[in-house]
């Protein structure tokens, strides 16, 4: 039981740091202190998309699983859980690429965002 309660508690972690990579670009836009913690995050969760690594989370939750009685699982975080939402197969190394690109670019339109409104907030405080 407190194994697979382990399991399930680094399972909400990764969902929240995969959100929070995904999203964080827009929370910025309201909390530029986000800036801080998104930036690394953003570059952790592109690069182990671009790179096709598993992040280590994913191991972790499967060795708490295996803990607990439970099989674990092949394959990352986002083939494991994301594509079973969204697809009916596992993805490949292809479409791990293009999901770490969109990462990339969503959270530059939104840096775009968080830039421009920065940039207008110093001219009226210098007006």
């Amino acid at each position: 039981m407190l194994y697979k309660a382990l399991a399930d508690g680094v399972l909400v972690a990764h969902f929240a740091f995969v959100l929070f990579a995904v999203l964080g670009g827009l929370l910025a836009l309201r909390w530029r202190r986000a800036v801080w913690l998104h930036v690394p995050a953003l570059a952790w969760g592109v690069l182990v998309q671009l790179a096709n690594w598993e992040c280590p989370l994913t191991p972790l939750e499967n060795y708490f699983r295996r803990l607990g009685g439970e099989a674990g699982y092949a394959g990352g975080f986002v083939e494991h859980y994301v594509s079973a939402i969204l697809y009916a197969e596992q993805i490949g190394p292809a479409l791990r690429f293009v999901t770490g690109l969109l990462l990339l670019v969503v959270n530059l339109v939104a840096y775009s965002f968080v830039f421009h409104s920065a940039r207008a907030a110093l001219r009226r405080g210098s007006a």
